[in-house]
């Protein structure tokens, strides 16, 4: 099995590394192709992966096709990659807001096609990755595809119809979430901790308190009890996240992102 990636960008290099990395996948399988040819040549340098220099080539070797383009290039993508389809291909698309309808649309009804939304923490093998594919992607080729995306991180299965608040919970709350551990950081500097020192202590502590989620299975808020004893200093601070509307906050947030997903499909 052969793997075509169409856009070199952050995303798909983190893909290309964990898969080079993780001892699964041949480098000599993996082609690249990226309209900015130094791209082709830095990933073909560091990880072996096999450079091409258009669509048509890439495709014609390769069975498992990931498109990295953004979704505005796809109008321009996606009619190339048809004119060379073949009956071996599977088209895997890590493009946000592009239902399975969509490229069904540009390409063939009878064509394998998974979509997968990986999240920025794949840059360090930590993604939190989902996937839903339609009729035509049989359980081997899902196998196959849970496999790969498994060099990045982790990756569940997702109805379709819940990817746009996937893609804000997955996808876009790293950002809340580096945003959340810098806020922490620069209070203890204002309260006269040095900035390196509370920012490794912060994301630590955020680190901890997601493995105690994931690890003990008890409720977020049963944990939150645990920690606030009455009159203590920790019941003090969650007070105040509530009346300033913490909570409140992160739906509006959750919302918005989700609101813009969504037309991203229309």
């Amino acid at each position: 099995m052969k793997y075509g990636f169409i856009g070199l960008g952050n995303m798909t290099t983190a893909i290309i590394k964990g898969m080079c990395n993780s001892g699964d996948f041949d480098s000599s399988y993996i082609y690249g192709y990226n309209r900015t040819k130094s791209k082709t040549t830095k990933l073909a340098t560091s990880y072996g992966i096999q450079p091409t220099t258009s669509i048509e080539e890439l495709m014609v070797n390769c069975d498992v096709i990931i498109l990295g383009v953004k979704p505005q290039m796809l109008p321009d993508v996606l009619p190339e990659v048809k004119n060379y389809l073949q009956e071996k291909h599977m088209i895997v698309s890590i493009a946000a807001g592009k239902n399975l309808n969509y490229f069904q649309g540009y390409l063939s009804e009878s064509t394998p096609i998974i979509r997968v939304m990986p999240n920025i923490n794949a840059l360090i093998g930590a993604s939190t990755s989902c996937y839903t594919a339609n009729e035509q992607v049989t359980d081997s080729q899902l196998r196959l595809i849970t496999t790969l995306f498994e060099t990045i991180g982790t990756i569940i299965e997702v109805p379709e119809h819940l990817f746009s608040i996937f893609t804000t919970i997955g996808g876009a709350s790293p950002a809340f979430t580096y945003m959340y551990i810098d806020a922490l950081a620069r209070a203890a500097v204002r309260e006269g901790m040095p900035k390196n020192m509370a920012l490794d202590i912060a994301a630590n502590a955020v680190l901890g308190s997601a493995k105690m989620i994931l690890q003990s299975k008890e409720h977020p808020w049963a944990l939150v009890d645990q920690v606030c004893s009455p009159g203590g200093t920790t019941i003090q601070g969650v007070s105040s996240l509530q009346s300033n509307h913490f909570e409140t906050t992160i739906h509006d947030a959750v919302a918005a992102v989700t609101d813009k997903d969504r037309s991203l499909s229309k």
